[in-house]
């Protein structure tokens, strides 16, 4: 019986070692997959802009009966009690739109998006590319309580997922691609790319690595200068005061307003979800719900008309102290109900806009209260209401850092980030620990869709497979043995091993062979094992990582890797599959463990850190 001892130094020489550093492929994609988003994020922008102009088409058209893209709000109108159909009459176009073209159309858009790529591997029907802002235009042009911006989202998405569908491109890649198209369109709007990149990576990605970043950076950065040719550079609120840094009394009355804003927060979500659970109850098919809903916005809309149409006007008077308090009381109260009962309809529209006016609205209400009775809190009410508004979307979407950074791009002032930072922070604790699915997850989550919360490293990352290689000394066995020497061989083994590496008489690699193989075999003992050898499996390096070995292992359909040592290119072992998912649960393991890594005793005055003895004073 031959078989090689590791210990014996036998250079090993393998053929089928990639050339190129590990990545190197991935790279190239990660470059084709970049220009891939660039192109995107230019022809969202150029979406965008189209967006726009048909909203402001259809809103002429509807309410002053001129056929004109000039920017108009439907607050000026004169139509008197007829303005109640408008609404109506939109929401019907959308229940047809919907019922004969894609009912994909429907909500608000990032839920959808959400969905797609949680379940259907980022696939989303063309059809929505043109049917989603077709359907947003005429919702909002008609007086709907949105804003452009979820729609944009999904169209971008939708074109991504298209785009994504025609190439031959791998799930993730697509995901990267909806994505990338989706972020685009809001920094298109908003002029925010910063923002869109954390939407992206808080909302749809659900991870953080260079693979989605860069592409979505790209889009992000391409659909900001879109917003620039086609809506002009100067920031989308633009605020008349310059705001001031704040003093510590008055970032604890902004944390305090973050916790409210919590409260308010899953309040509206409940409230949006109660209602669409009543459209459910209705006798009627879900065609005519919209219309139903625009019923409702026409009626709200002939009291309080600057509750109709997006109302990016609003949030800029909200910001500048432009307001009185009875138009803030009914934007806070009046677009809250024409916004929630429109969206429960199952319409097309946007939430972003409407959570902004609402919460702006009632931060500028609570900064006139705490001025009144603590004027010297020093709490702008122009700084209230861009708290408000940042603390309601991030409690309501729990998207932290997109809300922040958010109105920090959208109206260009430095100094609210304290503010912004405390009050977003603390909607975000009251939403997390009190609600348990957000506005933008509530949705799939009854239709039984678990959306990540938490973005955290692989432990396949940070382990190399030296870490927990085997290094035997009985696994190289030459290919001159029969199949008797080896059954001999194994015979006598206390312990048999799944897998063999097989070397010739110079010590070079050949393959690898089964002891299943070996002793299932029924011809000859006197056979020699070249029928049984496997030539085709590669190699992997021991200072690669287990994630890179599980991929390898994924894509040959195989358990197992030969294992080079790096420094003399000899075989150091084996890596298997039951080694990598051994390490990764001992690894999630050591993160649950509950265990102090500083312990203090009292024995005279030692003190014993990581179990060593730190240093002891004799007390006697």
């Amino acid at each position: 019986m031959k078989f090689w001892q590791r210990n014996k130094s036998i250079p090993v020489s393998v053929s089928l070692v990639s050339p190129f550093k590990p990545g190197f492929f991935n790279k190239r994609r990660l470059l084709y997959i970049s220009f891939l988003a660039f192109l995107l994020g230019g022809a969202i922008s150029y979406i965008a802009h189209l967006l726009i102009l048909l909203i402001n088409l259809v809103t002429n058209i509807s309410f002053y009966g001129v056929f004109s893209a000039i920017p108009a709000s439907p607050a000026g109108n004169t139509l008197g009690l007829f303005v109640i159909l408008i609404p109506a009459i939109g929401g019907l176009v959308v229940g047809v739109l919907a019922l004969y073209g894609s009912k994909a159309i429907r909500g608000h858009g990032i839920p959808e998006a959400m969905e797609k790529i949680l379940t259907n591997q980022s696939k989303i029907p063309p059809a929505i590319t043109y049917l989603k802002p077709v359907a947003t235009a005429i919702s909002i042009g008609t007086g709907g309580p949105f804003g452009a911006e979820g729609p944009i989202i999904a169209t971008g998405g939708a074109l991504g997922s298209t785009l994504g569908q025609l190439l031959k491109i791998t799930h993730n890649e697509r995901k990267i691609l909806l994505a990338s198209g989706a972020t685009a369109g809001m920094a298109a709007i908003f002029g925010t790319p910063i923002a869109a990149i954390f939407l992206a990576i808080e909302l749809l990605l659900f991870e953080f690595s260079p693979r989605s970043i860069i592409p979505v950076a790209i889009a992000c950065i391409t659909g900001a200068a879109g917003k620039h040719i086609f809506f002009g550079a100067e920031p989308v609120f633009f605020m008349n005061v310059k705001i001031e840094a704040a003093s510590t009394e008055a970032l604890l009355f902004y944390g305090i307003l973050g916790l409210i804003f919590g409260i308010l927060s899953i309040l509206v979500t409940k409230c949006v979800y109660f209602i669409e659970d009543l459209f459910e109850k209705l006798p009627l098919h879900w065609m005519w719900w919209p219309a139903i809903g625009g019923l409702f916005v026409g009626l709200i809309g002939y009291f309080a008309p600057q509750t109709l149409g997006v109302g990016y006007n609003n949030i800029t008077n909200l910001l500048n102290e432009e307001l009185t308090v009875k138009v803030l009381g009914s934007l806070f109260i009046l677009k809250f109900l024409s916004w929630s009962i429109s969206l429960g309809s199952g319409t097309a529209g946007g939430t972003l806009a409407p959570l902004l006016t609402i919460g702006g609205a009632a931060g500028a209400l609570c900064g006139i209260c705490i001025n009144s009775y603590f004027p010297e809190a020093g709490v702008p009410v122009h700084v209230a209401a861009l708290v408000g508004m940042s603390a309601m979307f991030a409690g309501a979407s729990r998207a932290l850092l997109t809300s922040i950074i958010f109105a920090l791009e959208t109206t260009n002032q430095a100094n609210a980030l304290l503010p912004l930072l405390a009050a977003c922070a603390g909607a975000y604790i009251v939403s997390f620990f009190l609600m348990e699915n957000t506005i933008m997850t509530e949705k799939i989550a009854r239709r039984g869709i678990k959306t990540p919360d938490s973005f955290e490293p692989d432990p396949l990352e940070n382990i190399l497979i030296s870490e927990v290689l085997q290094k035997e000394d009985d696994i190289l066995i030459s290919e001159n043995n029969t199949i008797g020497e080896l059954r001999e061989w194994l015979s006598k083994l206390a312990t048999i091993k799944n897998y063999y590496i097989v070397t010739d008489d110079s010590g070079k690699y050949k393959g690898i062979i089964s002891s299943l193989d070996i002793m299932n075999y029924t011809n000859s003992n006197e056979s020699g094992i070249e029928g049984l050898l496997r030539t085709n499996v590669s190699t992997v390096s021991e200072n690669l990582t287990l994630r890179l070995a599980a991929e390898k292992m994924d894509s040959l359909n195989i358990d197992f890797l030969p294992v080079l040592d790096e420094r003399n290119r000899k075989i150091a072992g084996l890596i298997t599959n039951s080694q990598i998912i051994e390490a990764y649960s001992s690894r999630n393991a050591d993160h649950k463990k509950n265990h102090p890594s500083i312990s203090l005793k009292r024995r005279g005055m030692e003190i014993i850190i990581h179990g060593r003895n730190f240093f002891e004073k004799s007390t006697k």
